[in-house]
């Protein structure tokens, strides 16, 4: 037999079988025979665990890495040609070198983790451009069994009644459709019956599914007659009354499980999370969960935005198949831009409202840490995690922020809503005045047509551009600060807000369920947890590694604040998500338009902890003048 095929049986049987390979620390070396054809199916093995970025074989057809090879790396592949095609290498010869490569590599792993540098790169949880998926569908979601709580109450919300309530329901804000109630021209059910009856039509198998509703609230109609009934006794006291809203799936609520898109979840029940209670008072409807990236993007590294294996592939309405959704608030985003819903609800930790908002062009606030509790909300980070909405227009956004605020005493980072921010709801936007608000700009992005534009609608409303530099100040070991916390946040919320009959108790747990059926539960692997689970620091190093992160995130906004006496900062889209995140200030992005080849944008405005008022008062002057938002067109 060929050696080539004892190398790569070697690499196969490695992949697909690492708890069964012996000789993984080399010590059963003796027990081989030490034919040639052997000892080449133990050199394939060791070089797919050593040096992967090398073996051009792997999966057959491997991309190479771009990072810059070490010497010994090169060594090792012009060894690989030689062994590979080259046979007749005399026996002494190849031990002889093949000994040396094995001492030089034990001594190379021995010594590369001392002395190395915090990582600055964040590539693992950033968006990644597939168009190609290795799952669409849910193999979690039965359609039929999905529907069978509303088919009857379905049944006399014709097409024709769908169609007359078109221009009363789609792209409307909240006061519009409050309006509409009022007026006795739409009813809560009416209007709760027009959003599933497009989620049933739209979302799933079919040639326009986007995959972006999880579940349904199996009680949402019978809560929305009875709005109707507590609207005729004067009980709307907030303009969120009746409204259907979505919720990530990592948000606790009663009625349906909270899974964060994970089998190992799939029957987490739970108790309402504190902003969920918080909506309820103020009377909205939930009127179900949205499809994430699973755990948040915070699970597999090498997958694309808005997959979960209890909610699968959610897709871009502006291009499905061919534009990333943004996440990990996927589904939320999805579902608002395709007027699934009145609003939604993500959760934040570097960019997971602001990336799926502005590439689904709506709007997407990303508070101030603190603004809005966290309890029963399945975690990555509780230094960085935060809850927002996500909307179709700035004026939403305001309303479903001051609808979930409040003070939560079992959040050790929320405020007192009242002293720090005010009531958002009653921002006066109109007005509002951008005179002489000086915003900077950064000049690596005014070749950006989009960004040039919306600039210029803003000093057309007396704004004042600064352009400036970004700071060179780097993100030292983020993705350690991930690790660790979920490390231990993970857990914590199990023991305290999670389902009491759950089996799991940590990522470890997690991991291990799902080698029990890999090709269902982690298609793409599961590699950021791996990174979870080896991380491990004591209590000064992670304070350290908190604090000099915080301090570089304010260094990045705050020097050239002072320096050009700013009010806030331009960005696009997540841009400067993971600075905005450290450094814990707030964000707002507003559809600033599309790209050529169709693809939205949105304009990025950050400011100071605690500006939220100003940032919506700002975004509301902007979309008002710009006004660049266009509902994707097969969804009309």
């Amino acid at each position: 037999m060929p050696l080539l095929v004892y190398a790569v049986v070697g690499v196969f049987h490695q992949q697909h079988f690492p708890h069964f390979f012996l000789c993984h620390c080399w010590c059963f070396m003796p027990l081989l025979v030490f034919s040639t054809n052997n000892i080449f199916a133990v050199v394939g093995i060791f070089h797919q665990q050593h040096f992967p970025h090398f073996f051009y074989f792997q999966n057959f057809h491997h991309k190479s890495s771009t990072k810059k090879s070490s010497f010994f790396k090169d060594l090792v592949t012009v060894a690989w040609f030689f062994i590979i095609f080259i046979e007749n290498i005399p026996m002494k010869l190849f031990l002889l070198f093949f000994t040396f490569l094995f001492i030089f590599s034990c001594k190379n792993s021995d010594t590369t983790e001392v002395g190395k540098k915090p990582s600055t790169d964040i590539s693992a949880i950033s968006t990644k451009n597939f168009t190609e998926f290795k799952v669409l569908d849910s193999k979690y979601i039965n359609k039929d069994e999905l529907w069978q709580n509303f088919n009857t109450d379905l049944e006399n919300f014709t097409e024709e009644l769908y169609a007359s309530l078109k221009p009363l329901v789609l792209e409307q804000d909240i006061p519009t459709l409050q309006q509409h109630i009022q007026d006795g021209n739409l009813s809560y059910e009416n209007l709760t019956k027009f959003y599933l009856y497009r989620i049933r039509k739209f979302d799933r198998e079919n040639e326009l599914s986007l995959n972006s509703v999880i579940a349904l609230n199996p009680n949402i109609i019978s809560e929305a007659k009875q709005k109707d009934i507590d609207f005729k006794n004067k009980m709307l006291k907030h303009p969120i009354f009746g409204m259907p809203i979505l919720l990530k799936d990592n948000i606790n609520t009663v009625e349906m499980p909270t899974t964060a898109g994970a089998v190992a979840f799939q029957n987490n029940r739970t108790k309402d999370a504190f902003i969920v209670e918080r909506l309820k008072e103020q009377g909205a409807l939930i009127l179900g969960k949205a499809n994430l990236s699973e755990w948040a993007y915070f699970f597999c590294g090498d997958c694309p935005s808005g997959y979960s294996a209890i909610g699968g592939q959610t897709l871009n309405p502006y291009g499905r198949k061919i534009m990333d959704t943004g996440g990990s608030s996927s589904g939320s985003g999805v579902a608002v831009a395709a007027n699934f819903c009145v609003a939604a609800v993500g959760s934040e930790t570097s960019g997971s409202i602001l990336s799926p908002s502005s590439q689904n062009s709506v709007v997407g606030l990303k508070p101030t840490i603190g603004l809005l509790s966290r309890s029963g909300i399945v975690p990555i980070s509780s230094t960085l995690d935060t809850p927002g909405p996500i909307t179709r227009n700035v004026t939403d956004t305001a309303i479903v922020l001051d609808a979930m605020t409040g003070y939560d005493a079992n959040d050790s980072k929320s405020i007192n809503t009242i002293s720090e921010n005010g009531n958002a709801n009653d921002v006066d936007f109109k007005g509002f005045n951008l005179k002489g608000k000086r915003f900077g700009a950064f000049k690596g992005l005014m070749e950006d047509s989009l960004y040039v534009r919306a600039i210029a609608n803003l000093k057309s409303k007396g704004a004042v551009i600064v352009e400036i530099e970004e700071e060179k100040v780097e993100l030292p070991d983020f993705l350690r600060l991930l690790n660790l916390d979920m490390k231990t946040d993970l857990p914590v919320y199990i023991s305290t807000s999670g389902d009491s009959s759950l089996n799991i108790k940590s990522v470890e747990d997690v991991m291990a369920f799902n080698l029990k059926d890999s090709l269902k539960t982690m298609p793409y692997g599961q590699k950021l947890f791996a990174g979870v689970v080896a991380d491990a620091a004591t209590d000064d190093e992670f304070e350290t590694l908190k604090n000099t992160l915080k301090t570089n995130g304010r260094l990045f906004f705050d020097t050239p604040m002072k320096v050009n006496n700013l009010d806030g900062f331009l960005s696009i889209n997540n841009y400067h998500a993971g600075f905005a995140a450290v450094a814990e200030y707030p964000a707002i992005t507003v559809p600033m338009g599309y790209a050529e080849n169709g693809a939205p944008k949105g304009l990025t405005l950050i400011g100071k902890p605690f500006s939220e008022k100003q940032l919506l008062g700002w975004a509301y002057q902007y979309e008002q003048e710009s006004k660049r938002r266009l509902s994707p067109e097969n969804y009309n």
